[in-house]
């Protein structure tokens, strides 16, 4: 009998010293502020993620950029990639639309260039054969003219735009690109023919800093961080911006701001597969929402010099489809859509 006393002691005395213990735990969880609760199950647990572009470019930057925020957020478990190049994204995008159809787990990155491509490339499959889900970035363009050009200001620029536009070449990339609508857009803008746009285009940065800098042409539009290091070295006078807000830490005007209702960016964005229903899209859409509240994401932001242009669902759908009309007019303007 003293024996079986002696153990219920006992295990009263390691119940005890087992509540006190736990007790310990929770006492030190809630004033350290550490939660209890199991980390949170993410919301994907695989992404496929389709890039439209060869490795190593910008759309590519931006997919890489989503897997880890998305990751280190703890927002999706894995990420599988599939890159298809060629033709502004109009070799990748069928294959996309055909064999991602219905995926509710799939993703595609693509923007701005997309839409003048399907144009221009007579696609019989567009940006509008996908589903949009939400707008995170954009590059804007710059205006610029040689350091010791007589134009001195966007308003000098303007004048001689109004005044005789084939007189005033401009530097730019590939034909029908940003930088060519660009250009188109601002001489509409001023009442002029975008067709009579003196538009010199470039296959690469190199060239067109090299004749913007001798002097060759009349001045040159192209990603800021095309001219970045010229500007910086006072090789070059930036006139203008073309997004919808100033670049971050660039000191420049937008057109608008300067008194021309003129914008075309870079952009980009991510997409979902054709056939996908509205949960699924919906599941989608709170994914991209939480990613762009992450810090994670805001820390890649800062550290590419990207702006934050995030739109999503309709409101995003609304906006493409106002950007895909108006690059068709432009381009018909300029003489590359029929």
């Amino acid at each position: 009998m003293h024996t079986c006393h002696a153990e219920k002691l006992q295990q009263r005395l390691v119940g005890r010293r087992r509540a006190i213990k736990a007790g310990s735990s929770i006492a030190l969880a809630a004033v350290s502020g550490f939660p209890m609760l199991a980390k949170a199950a993410p919301l994907f647990e695989n992404i496929l993620m389709f890039v439209p572009a060869a490795p190593g470019g910008g759309w590519d930057g931006t997919a890489r950029s989503i897997e880890k925020a998305a990751r280190d957020a703890g927002l999706v478990g894995s990420f599988q990639f599939e890159n298809v190049g060629g033709a502004a994204g109009m070799v990748g995008l069928p294959r996309f639309v055909n064999q991602r159809k219905g995926m509710a787990n799939a993703l595609m990155v693509g923007g701005s260039v997309m839409v003048g491509g399907g144009i221009t490339n007579k696609s019989p499959v567009t940006i509008k054969d996908v589903t949009p889900l939400a707008r995170l970035t954009e590059e804007a363009g710059v205006l610029v003219v040689p350091a010791n050009s007589a134009i001195k200001t966007f308003k000098d620029f303007e004048q001689a735009l109004k005044s005789n536009p084939k007189a005033v070449s401009v530097a730019g990339g590939s034909a029908g690109g940003t930088d060519h609508i660009l250009l188109g857009m601002m001489l509409k803008a001023v009442g002029k023919n975008p067709r009579e746009a003196a538009y010199v285009a470039f296959a690469g940065g190199g060239p067109a800093n090299a004749a913007i800098l001798g002097g060759q042409v009349t001045a040159g539009i192209s990603g800021y961080s095309e001219f970045a290091e010229q500007i910086k070295a006072g090789r070059m006078r930036p006139l203008a911006v073309s997004g919808t807000t100033r670049i971050p830490g660039v000191d420049v005007p937008t057109l608008r701001e300067q008194g021309m209702d003129v914008t075309a960016a870079n952009w980009r964005g991510v997409f979902g597969a054709p056939g996908i229903n509205a949960n699924q899209r919906e599941a989608l859409l709170q994914l991209m929402t939480k990613l762009h509240a992450s810090a994670a994401w805001k820390e890649i932001l800062q550290q590419r010099k990207w702006t934050d242009v995030f739109l999503a669902g309709d409101a995003f759908a609304k906006e493409l489809a106002a950007d895909i009309a108006a690059t068709e007019l432009v381009l018909k303007d300029l003489g590359l859509a029929s």
